[in-house]
């Protein structure tokens, strides 16, 4: 059988156009998605939480007032904690499914979130943050790899897109969250604690929806997994579909059953995904994303503007600005394809972050704080405006898409524990290098960063639009084995002719 003839392939759904489906074509698939992307929201959430509760704790806590490492460490505890959560999840994964993966996720921050409200000191908070931070881990990677293995190849990006829309949208809610109780006694608490209701609402819908079919398949469930695709396919798209899994389980066969994290870098067509999806994660850290996430009102403040309040309002704006660029990021991800997007969003990062070092360096030698000030805030708004559409969604999309069956949990767990590491070394330093070197000097140091993630995602990340999991896996053989995997396939093809 050739790649064109692969059933399920792109080349299928080109020959019958009327079976492509649209994002809001099936709803059980998008009730899915939405249900499942409950996990971004935690994730968005938060993330943006934490970074307005922080100036009201600093407010209960002179030690964590008087100290940029306290106040670094609750912020990046719940860092170590996903980096813990990330790395057993794609085990976790694996052996026991998506769905109880995101259940596990939800039991611990659930527990987290009440840990934190309930904290009588800064060292309990830190602990909360962690217990938080490993349910965030978990789902962090359990949440796209269960929307991708779902979904219809010519929508997957943007169904898994929507993920990371309930990233930025959490994000969002925590702000507006984080407005509303600046007046109530405990405020802080509260706006931590209140994280748990999303976990349960998710926990309670998860009870209702079925385990990924790939992953039943793979476990040989098939009943069950032929009996979740029939809810999403049509019955002769549906046999396709059920053939290429078959196709893909004969091949997984001829491998290890069991699939170990070295095992990523034995295998050079795996060790070549791997390298693209963890240096996509990597570099949407390194770019500085979180940083602005986390401490946008610290950072507000730092330009000129003191009021908490004020703080608030104008992140708020900034998060407001991060949630509707996922939604263009949903559409343009399966029109222009991830690559593209990926490309034109660091052209406008790095130009965002030489605004934003322009204006801290202005600040500190020009006499118009003002107009510096404002600058400073455009610059936030535009960092977010080029960002979130394309470095946003597309680090988690490709991670999704690009590891072979057998690999997914492992390969997904490990790029998204390169991810949350990134993050907490991000955002662990943030503020002692601003310290040390100047705000101004950390977003050029960015900048330069982001350059260089241009370079990579042009050399290293190949275009995956509408492409099934075995057409991906085509060309990372290709770009390990080069044209002897071409004569091999050739030969291969040629027997099994005979």
């Amino acid at each position: 059988m050739t790649l064109e003839s692969a059933p399920g392939s792109s080349g299928y759904l080109d020959m019958f156009p009327d079976r492509r489906m649209s994002y809001f074509s099936n709803q059980y698939v998008l009730g899915l998605t939405v249900i499942s992307g409950i996990s971004g929201l935690l994730f968005g959430y938060d993330t943006g939480v934490i970074s307005g509760a922080l100036l009201y704790i600093k407010d209960d806590f002179e030690a964590v007032k008087q100290s940029s490492f306290l106040q670094e460490t609750i912020v990046s505890m719940a860092l170590v904690g996903a980096i813990i959560g990330a790395a057993s999840g794609g085990w976790i994964n694996d052996a026991y499914g998506r769905k109880k993966a995101t259940l596990l996720a939800d039991v611990i921050f659930t527990a987290g979130s009440i840990v934190m409200a309930a904290a009588p000191d800064p060292y309990v908070l830190i602990l909360g943050r962690l217990l938080v931070g490993m349910g965030v881990g978990i789902a962090s990677m359990t949440a796209p790899v269960y929307i991708a293995e779902a979904s219809p190849s010519e929508v997957r990006g943007g169904l898994v897109g929507t993920n990371v829309l309930m990233i930025t949208g959490g994000q969002f809610i925590s702000y507006l969250v984080n407005l509303a109780f600046t007046e109530v006694p405990g405020t802080w608490r509260w706006m931590l604690g209140v994280s748990a209701v999303p976990a349960i609402i998710q926990f309670i819908c998860m009870l209702f929806m079925p385990e990924s079919p790939r992953w039943l398949f793979m476990k040989s469930d098939k009943d069950k997994a032929i009996a979740v695709l029939a809810k999403i396919y049509d019955l002769a798209r549906l046999e396709d579909e059920v053939d290429h899994l078959y196709a893909a389980e004969e091949e997984e066969r001829q491998k290890k059953n069991t699939v170990r994290y070295w095992d990523v870098f034995k295998s050079k067509e795996v060790r070549l995904a791997f390298l693209a999806g963890g240096g996509l994660q990597a570099f949407q850290q390194f770019t500085g994303i979180n940083t602005v996430m986390y401490y946008s009102p610290t950072i507000v403040q730092m330009a000129g503007f003191h009021s908490n309040q004020l703080a608030l309002l104008i992140s708020l704006a900034v998060a407001g600005t991060n949630a509707a660029g996922s939604i263009v990021g949903i559409y343009c991800i399966d029109h222009f394809g991830r690559k593209k997007l990926a490309l034109s969003s660091l052209s406008g990062v790095i130009v965002s972050l030489l605004i934003l070092a322009g204006a801290f360096y202005g600040q500190s030698y020009g006499s118009s704080n003002s107009f510096y000030g404002l600058l400073a805030v455009i610059g936030l708004a535009l960092y977010i405006a080029f960002f979130s559409p394309g470095m946003g969604p597309v680090p988690w999309t490709v991670n999704s898409e690009i590891y072979p069956e057998q690999y997914r949990g492992v390969c997904g767990g490990m790029s998204a524990t390169v991810n949350w590491i990134s993050n907490l070394i991000v955002s662990q330093t943030f503020l002692s290098v601003a310290e040390a070197v100047g705000t101004g000097t950390t977003f050029l140091i960015f900048a330069g960063i982001a350059v260089s993630a241009f370079v990579f995602v042009a050399i290293f990340v190949p275009e995956t639009q509408g492409l099934t999991f075995q057409e991906v896996e085509q060309i990372w053989k290709k770009r390990a084995w080069g044209s002897s995997y071409n004569t091999e396939s050739l030969i291969e093809d040629s027997s099994q002719g005979a």
